[in-house]
């Protein structure tokens, strides 16, 4: 389904900053322009990982581009593949130390995001790293 991204252009120092105003809070960064595509896709899988919350319809660009926090920038349509966002849950019993499970619960918690969302974010962040 196609949403409108705005796009913060960047410089040679900077990376383009991308925020994909139907999900708030959800937002990314790109080097080059052909990589926002993947990005915001990338973003939008994160965002919604392990939450429960509806998945709003895109609104309409006319509707989006009068708002204050979107002058200055770019605009840009992109395909969210909504299927991947929601893949099946597998459910999991683990094991980990009571402090850590109380340092993970607290900071998943600061940042809005529940525990099992948390743990996945951390393992595809490390498998990213490899």
């Amino acid at each position: 389904m196609f949403y409108p991204v705005y796009v913060h252009p960047g410089d040679k120092d900077h990376a383009h900053g991308v925020t994909i105003p139907d999900f708030p809070g959800c937002f990314s960064a790109a080097d080059d322009w052909k990589e926002i595509p993947a990005m915001v896709q990338e973003a939008v899988e994160v965002h919604f990982h392990g939450e429960s919350m509806e998945i709003p319809p895109p609104r309409p660009l006319e509707e989006l581009t009068c708002l204050e926090e979107f002058q200055g920038g770019g605009w840009m349509m992109i395909d969210i593949d909504l299927s991947r966002v929601r893949p099946k849950a597998l459910r999991l019993n683990i094991s980990l130390p009571e402090p850590l499970v109380r340092r993970i619960d607290d900071y998943a918690r600061t940042r809005h995001m529940s525990r099992s969302g948390f743990l996945a974010h951390a393992a595809e962040s490390a498998l990213r790293l490899e």
